[in-house]
């Protein structure tokens, strides 16, 4: 059952102008994912075009960058009703825009959302600041921890207007895996393409954390995570479709099937380390 762990399925009229702006000139089939973001049976027989059986919907609040509200959530946990069983509801909270971090917090689990997305460059904040001035992703990760909700932090660059990369460096995941250490984090990207070294490092020190190789080109995969197969139990496959710079899910899938490593890590990579994140309900 081979699970695409990061698509972007998502409610196109928040998207700001700069940002809608950017996706519009790197897609020409813009109006066919608009009608996938609007559509879940259309989205269903694309998946089952690509031979894709069950997808991860990423939908986070980033309101100066992106222009998602906390909006999201509720939207992706409609949407996902359309197909429970394939389409896994993926939502967000930001400490910078909660007046209540709780209620946000049980309005996710309420919710059934199935994964948390923190997205530092688009969010500007770095994931340790709980020690800081942040304490609200405190509260945040101690409810996914006692809940069960992995944690999705996009690590490495992003092209979007009004995006700081600094936040993207992977390394301050070190902090958030030593304090919290039953939660699982997902390393979306693996640092593309600055610190693929250091996400390399985090996914073997910590037993709580797992790599997204989604948004790397899969020819290029082995150029920067070679000794993947060591760390195949750990790793997810996806794509970060449809964002710029991903064609197609269909195509990502058949390069990934072509890489020089065991068909046991293949499958592994492509079905059962998402089958133990997201086991079916």
């Amino acid at each position: 059952m081979i699970t695409d762990c990061h698509i972007h399925i998502q409610p196109v009229e928040m998207f700001n102008p700069a940002a809608l702006e950017l996706m519009k000139n790197k897609r020409p089939d813009w109006e066919r994912i608009v009608d996938y973001c609007r559509s879940p049976k259309a989205l269903l027989n694309y998946l089952d075009e690509c031979e894709v059986e069950r997808a991860v919907l990423i939908n986070y609040v980033a309101p100066k960058v992106i222009g998602f509200t906390d909006g999201v959530n509720q939207w992706v946990a409609n949407y996902c009703k359309a197909n429970p069983k394939r389409l896994i509801p993926c939502g967000s909270l930001h400490p910078r825009h909660t007046k209540n971090v709780m209620a946000d917090v049980e309005q996710i689990i309420r919710l059934g959302i199935r994964m948390i997305k923190i997205h530092p460059p688009h969010q500007l904040l770095y994931p340790n600041e709980y020690l800081g001035a942040h304490k609200e992703l405190e509260i945040i990760y101690r409810a996914a921890e006692g809940n069960g909700i992995p944690v999705m932090f996009h690590t490495g660059t992003s092209v979007f207007p009004g995006a700081r990369n600094k936040y993207g460096d992977p390394i301050y995941l070190d902090d958030v895996a030593v304090d919290f250490p039953k939660m699982k984090i997902l390393l979306a990207h693996g640092g593309r393409p600055l610190w693929m070294d250091t996400a390399f490092f985090l996914v073997r020190r910590h037993p709580n954390v797992y790599l997204d190789i989604s948004g790397i080109p899969p020819k290029s995969l082995l150029r920067y995570f070679p000794r993947l197969e060591e760390i195949a139990t750990k790793t997810l496959f996806g794509t970060d479709w449809p964002g710029p710079g991903v064609h197609d899910i269909r195509k990502n899938l058949e390069e990934f099937r072509a890489l020089s490593v065991s068909e046991a890590a293949k499958r592994q990579i492509l079905e059962q380390t998402a089958a133990q994140m997201w086991p079916e309900s």
